[in-house]
């Protein structure tokens, strides 16, 4: 199956645009989108090659055929059916019919903007590997129909404030699909993938840093490269590692660097310098003050009062 690699391909613009699709009712400086198919030139019937995009989801499929699969997950979508996605591994899709089928997509920092800067502790759902989609009750779809009508109309509209305005729609909508859908999910108790990503971030940062510590490598780990050890993007990482820890992924990182700059300190003889390079800092003054913001004492002052006399 192809892919589509191309490390500028990250917002839906982007995707279609590399696809060949119309671009024109997507604004590719927002992170929000609402479009309904049909508007799209697809050809069908349509097959895309495998994408990983940066952005969440929801498809409302009130009249079209299709399938959607991530991973070895394959998904058909019918009539009246909800499917959800987020930011994570490589899909693909496809069509065979689209009379009105509404795709509405966001990225995070469009959430923490117009929704709520506590987006994933409101609606932990959002961070839901994969979600099977789910035929729902005429009443149900009629329900959130009325809500996603709105936010195209207001999408198309050029008034001032009107991402404000999608953003409340868009709480809207994310509090009925959350009642209807995960009243009582809680990502804490999901033995899926997240936990997975979770256990394996914590595996390959305490081996990244016994590996600095040995000096079996060089090159420190960025978020960018935990990420990448995964498949992920950094943002989606990040969030997982957030919402399922309660500690963001950059205080992981610190604390461990800390921590590991104090055991060098305690049980070496290495000179400050050195132990500045091997930890990823380009100036001895930039490794004191962050060591001294997040213990209070300098490298030396520390290394003085912590003194292993068997090193």
């Amino acid at each position: 199956m192809k892919k589509v690699d191309n490390p500028e391909v990250k917002s839906l613009f982007d995707l279609y645009k590399h696809l060949g699709l119309s671009t024109d009712l997507i604004h590719p400086l927002v992170g929000f989108s609402i479009l309904n198919l049909k508007d799209i030139d697809f050809e069908f019937p349509y097959h895309s090659p495998s994408f990983r995009p940066d952005y969440f989801s929801f498809l409302f499929v009130k009249d079209g055929n299709g399938h959607y699969k991530i991973d070895e997950h394959f998904f058909q979508t019918t009539p009246q059916t909800i499917y959800f996605t987020n930011p994570s591994n490589y899909r693909t899709f496809g069509w065979t019919k689209i009379e009105e089928v509404y795709l509405i997509t966001f990225d995070e920092a469009f959430l923490k903007e117009y929704v709520s800067k506590s987006i994933f502790e409101q609606f932990p759902f959002l961070l839901t590997e994969t979600v099977q989609p789910k035929i729902v009750t005429e009443e149900f779809y009629l329900s959130v129909e009325h809500i996603y009508l709105q936010i195209h109309r207001e999408y198309m509209n050029h008034a001032l404030e009107k991402y404000y305005i999608i953003g409340h729609l868009l709480a809207v909508l994310l509090y009925k699909i959350k009642e209807y859908f995960w009243l009582d999910y809680n990502p804490i108790y999901e033995g899926n993938r997240s936990s997975q990503i979770v256990k394996s971030f914590k595996q390959l940062l305490e081996k990244h840093y016994r590996d600095l510590s040995s000096g079996k490598v060089e090159t420190v780990f960025r978020v960018q490269d935990y990420a990448d050890a995964q498949n992920l993007h950094p943002n989606y990482l990040s969030s997982v590692i957030k919402s399922k820890t309660g500690k963001p992924i950059t205080t992981w990182i610190t604390d461990k660097t800390i921590a590991t700059a104090k055991a060098i300190l305690q049980n070496s003889n290495l000179p400050i310098k050195e132990i500045t390079y091997k930890l990823g800092f380009a100036e001895i003054a930039h490794f004191s003050n962050y060591f001294k913001k997040h213990t209070s004492l300098s490298p030396a002052h520390y290394r003085k009062e912590n003194n292993n006399p068997l090193k």
